[in-house]
């Protein structure tokens, strides 16, 4: 008797905790991954502007590269200036 009110206790905090910690836990490891892929795709991102500026400046000098990424910048700004969303005449 006591044996199967000890399995069943043992079966219901089993149960609760598949449906709340290990839940949360898989949540809370899921975050971290997403946190640790997004930092590391960031770093990467940076290296690469860093190298592709250092092989532009080779040929170009170094005014020539920042004169080169400048232009992309401005290039870019104005094509996403012009893809806004204007505010109607009424807001």
């Amino acid at each position: 008797m006591a044996t199967r009110f000890a399995d069943f206790l043992e079966s219901i905090a089993t149960k609760i905790r598949s449906l709340t910690v290990d839940r949360f836990a898989r949540g809370i490891r899921l975050a971290l991954a997403g946190t640790v892929a997004g930092t590391l795709a960031l770093i990467a991102l940076v290296f690469l502007i860093v190298s592709v500026f250092r092989a532009v400046s080779v040929p170009l000098t170094v005014e020539g590269a920042y004169a080169a990424f400048g232009g992309l910048f401005i290039l870019a700004g104005v094509l996403v200036w012009l893809k806004r969303k204007p505010k109607d005449d009424n807001d």
